[in-house]
C-alpha cells in the first residue's frame, strides 16, 4: 500500500465525514409546498361569456366579438392599429424609471437567491503567518512561519438551508412577476392615457364647433334685435350661452395638458420635454376580436396572482426554516497546516499539523423564542394563503367587470349616437324655426344645450369602448407569456 501523508489522511477522513453526513440528510423540515387548485368556475360572470356586443354607427361603433379560450397577444396594443401608440409604448418601456426599478429589484432577488445556495457547500479558508517572538528562555528572538487550510461544513440534515433557498427562490419569482405587473401597468396606462388625450382633444374640438355655431346664432340674434324681431333678453340669453360654452374650454384644456404631461412621464421624460404624438379618436381603431382566456388559465396568467403564489411559497418555506431551527445543528471542521522556524523546513512531514472535529448543538431553552417564531411563520403562511385567495377573487372580478363594461359601452354608444343624431336634427330644425320667428328663444336654448350635451357624451362613449378594451386586456394578464424577449437577462 502506498504511504500516505498527514494531508492525505486528513482529506480522506474529511471526505468520509462529508459523505456520511450527506447520507444522513433527509427530507427538509416543515410542509412541502402544494400549489392551490385552480378555480373550478367555468365563467367570469353569472351570465357566462357574451358572444358579441351591439354595433353602432361611426368608426368606433363596430361589433366586438369575444373568442372563448383565446390567447392574448404580447403586444396587444397593436390591435388599435396606431403606429404612434406602438412607438410611444416602445419608448416608455425603454425609458420608464418604474421598470428600471423593478428590473433592479429582480436582479437583487436573483443574486440573493444564488447567494443562499452557498450554504449547501463547505467553506474553505486559508491563512499564512510570520510570527516574530522572544521568550524569557531565549537569548535571541525567533521566528515561526505557518500556513494552514481550514474546512468547515454544516450538513443540512433537517433542511434549514434548503428551505431558506426555497424561500429566496420564491422571493426572486415574486420579483419577476412584480416586474411583469409593472410592465403591464405601464403599457395599459400609456394606452388609456392616450385614449384620454384623444377624447379630450375631440371634446375640445366639439366644444369649439358648438361655440362657433352659437356665436353665429348670436350674430343673427343681434341682427334680429336691430330689426325689432326679438327682445334684448334674447341677445343676453344667447351671450350667456356663448360665455357658458367658452367657460368649459379652460378645464378641458387643463385636463388635456395633464394627459400630455402624464404621457411624457410614462416615457421617462420631464413634462417640459413633451411627446411627439398627438392622439385623436379617429387615429385609433377599435379591436373587434377579443381573445378571452379560460377562467382556469387566469391564475397562471395574471402577474399579481403569480406574485401572491410566490409569496405563499416563500411563507411555506419559512415555516420549514423556523421548524428546522428547533432541531439539532451539526458542524464538521477540518484543518491542515505546517509550522516551522525556518522557511526551508516548511512543508516537510515533521512540521505538519492537522485536525478534525465534529460538533452538535441543540437549542434547550430560549424563553419560547423558537416556538413563537415557528407559530409566527405559520400565521404568516395563513395570511399569505388568504391574500392569495383574495387576489384570485379580485382578478376574476376585474375580468367580469371589464366584460360587462364592454357590453354596456356598446349599448351606450349606440344610444348616444342616436341621441346625438336626433339632437343635431332637432337643433337644425329649431334654429330654422327661430330665425323664421316660429318658436321662441327658450326653445332654441334648450335645443342648443341638448345638442352640446349629446355631442360631448358621444365622444366620451367612443373613448370608453377603447379604454375598457384596454382594461380587459390588462385584466386577462396582458399576454406576457407570449413575449419572445425577456424583460431582464437571467443571471
Amino acid at each position: 500500500m502506498p504511504k500516505t501523508t498527514p494531508l492525505l489522511r486528513a482529506l480522506y477522513a474529511t471526505t468520509f465525514l462529508l459523505l456520511a453526513t450527506t447520507a444522513l440528510t433527509g427530507c427538509a423540515a416543515g410542509p412541502d409546498f402544494k400549489k392551490p387548485d385552480a378555480p373550478t368556475v367555468t365563467s367570469y360572470g353569472p351570465d357566462g361569456l357574451p358572444k358579441e356586443t351591439d354595433a353602432a354607427s361611426g368608426p368606433l361603433g363596430g361589433m366586438q366579438r369575444f373568442e372563448a379560450n383565446g390567447d392574448v397577444p404580447a403586444a396587444w396594443w397593436t390591435l388599435y392599429e396606431s403606429a404612434a401608440l406602438s412607438h410611444m409604448i416602445d419608448q416608455a418601456i425603454k425609458g420608464s424609471p418604474t421598470l428600471d426599478s423593478a428590473r433592479a429589484s429582480l436582479r437583487n432577488a436573483q443574486e440573493t437567491a444564488l447567494a443562499s445556495e452557498g450554504g449547501l457547500f463547505p467553506s474553505l479558508t486559508g491563512s499564512a503567518s510570520d510570527d516574530r517572538s522572544k521568550s524569557s528562555g531565549k537569548i535571541k528572538p525567533y521566528t515561526v512561519y505557518g500556513t494552514s487550510v481550514a474546512v468547515s461544513y454544516a450538513p443540512d440534515i433537517f433542511g434549514e438551508t434548503r428551505r431558506t433557498i426555497e424561500s429566496k427562490d420564491a422571493a426572486a419569482e415574486a420579483a419577476n412577476f412584480e416586474l411583469e405587473a409593472a410592465y403591464l401597468t405601464l403599457t395599459s396606462n400609456v394606452v388609456t392615457t392616450a385614449v384620454t388625450e384623444a377624447s379630450l382633444r375631440e371634446q375640445i374640438a366639439a366644444t369649439k364647433d358648438i361655440l362657433e355655431a352659437e356665436k353665429k346664432q348670436l350674430d343673427l340674434t343681434r341682427k334680429k334685435l336691430e330689426a325689432g324681431a326679438v327682445a334684448q333678453s334674447a341677445v343676453l340669453s344667447q351671450e350667456s350661452t356663448v360665455a357658458a360654452t367658452e367657460a368649459t374650454l379652460p378645464s378641458l384644456e387643463n385636463l388635456l395638458a395633464q394627459s400630455r404631461h402624464s404621457l411624457a412621464v410614462l416615457m421617462g421624460r420631464f413634462p417640459s420635454e413633451g411627446t411627439d404624438a398627438l392622439f385623436t379618436l379617429s387615429g385609433l381603431k377599435l379591436p373587434e376580436k377579443i381573445p378571452v382566456s379560460l377562467p382556469s388559465q387566469l391564475v397562471d396568467q395574471r402577474p399579481d396572482i403569480r406574485m401572491a403564489l410566490a409569496a405563499l411559497k416563500a411563507a411555506n418555506a419559512n415555516v420549514g426554516v423556523a421548524t428546522a431551527a428547533m432541531l439539532p445543528q451539526f458542524t464538521l471542521t477540518g484543518n491542515y497546516g505546517v509550522g516551522a522556524a525556518k522557511m526551508s523546513d516548511m512543508f516537510t512531514p515533521t512540521t505538519a499539523v492537522w485536525g478534525l472535529a465534529a460538533g452538535l448543538t441543540q437549542p434547550i431553552f430560549k424563553g419560547g423564542e423558537l416556538l413563537h417564531t415557528k407559530r409566527a411563520a405559520q400565521a404568516a403562511f395563513d395570511k399569505a394563503a388568504a391574500d392569495y385567495r383574495a387576489t384570485v377573487l379580485s382578478a376574476f372580478q376585474d375580468v367580469a367587470n371589464a366584460l360587462k363594461a364592454l357590453e354596456t359601452d356598446a349599448q351606450a354608444l349606440k344610444a348616444q349616437a342616436a341621441a346625438e343624431r336626433s339632437a343635431k336634427q332637432n337643433l337644425d330644425l329649431v334654429t330654422q324655426q327661430f330665425n323664421a320667428g316660429a318658436v321662441d328663444y327658450i326653445t332654441l336654448l334648450s335645443a342648443q344645450a341638448s345638442y352640446q350635451s349629446a355631442k360631448i357624451n358621444l365622444v366620451k362613449a367612443e373613448a370608453a369602448r377603447l379604454s375598457d378594451t384596454a382594461a380587459l386586456f390588462q385584466a386577462l394578464g396582458g399576454g406576457w407569456w407570449n413575449r419572445q424577449v425577456p424583460l431582464v437577462s437571467q443571471p
